[in-house]
């Protein structure tokens, strides 16, 4: 049986939207559209998506940002939609990860081809990766990303959802320094108030329960006056 793949469209302009979206389904794509920034971010947290499409003017939070949050979450082919033709807009989206720009208006043709493209290239990356959902640290953790369930020395870990978010963001970070604010607006998906703790208290939370110190960090390490980086060092 043929796989039907899904893909996430975030556009505001809502004839626009309806185009592209009237226009996938008939190519067999099944669509889900998303008018806002916001919008497109839960929907692509609570999703499983083949591509994503996304327009840079976005209310409440825009491509860029929007982008960015997604490529810290996941390796899934995304493409920019936008009237803005200055190459600066254009480096600035690849830069963040998105794997194509295409300026408006574009072709609905060659949309279509450049997606099958990317959806050709991304199924054979993640058969020739071979990589199990499951990654093992020394120290004894183990993460299954696909489940999202952690494991310290064989034993689940209880985590609450703030921990377990906070632990797949570092885990998928390795080494990449996040400060509180950074964490606060991705995680919690609301803007920094200056001197908001919550933060720190569930990263202290997620640290007792991985057994990890402070001062000796094994998985979380402290970045004084910056922030936090996952240094767990995977087991080959």
């Amino acid at each position: 049986m043929k796989m039907i793949e899904n893909i996430l469209l975030v556009e505001d302009e809502k004839e626009i939207a309806r185009i592209l979206v009237d226009h996938l389904r008939k190519e067999g794509f099944f669509v889900t559209w998303a008018s806002t920034g916001k919008e497109g971010w839960e929907d692509f947290k609570q999703g499983d998506y083949s591509l994503v499409l996304v327009d840079l003017m976005l209310p409440e939070m825009d491509g860029f940002s929007l982008c960015e949050k997604i490529r810290l979450e996941s390796n899934v082919p995304m493409f920019i939609i936008s009237a803005r033709q200055e190459d600066e807009s254009k480096i600035r989206g690849l830069n963040l990860g998105a794997d194509d720009y295409l300026t408006k208006p574009f072709s609905l043709v060659e949309l279509t081809a450049r997606i099958r493209s990317h959806l050709r290239r991304y199924r054979r990356y993640l058969q020739e990766d071979g990589s199990t959902a499951r990654t093992t640290y020394e120290q004894g953790l183990s993460i299954d990303f696909e489940k999202k369930v952690a494991y310290l020395h064989g034993e689940p870990l209880l985590l609450t959802s703030k921990e377990l978010d906070l632990l797949l963001l570092f885990a998928k970070n390795p080494y990449v320094t996040f400060t509180k604010a950074e964490l606060y607006e991705h995680i919690w998906q609301l803007d920094d108030i200056d001197g908001n703790n919550t933060v720190t208290v569930h990263v202290k939370g997620l640290r007792t329960k991985l057994q990890d110190q402070t001062r000796a960090s094994k998985f979380i390490q402290t970045i004084w006056g910056v922030g936090y980086r996952f240094i767990g060092e995977v087991v080959l």
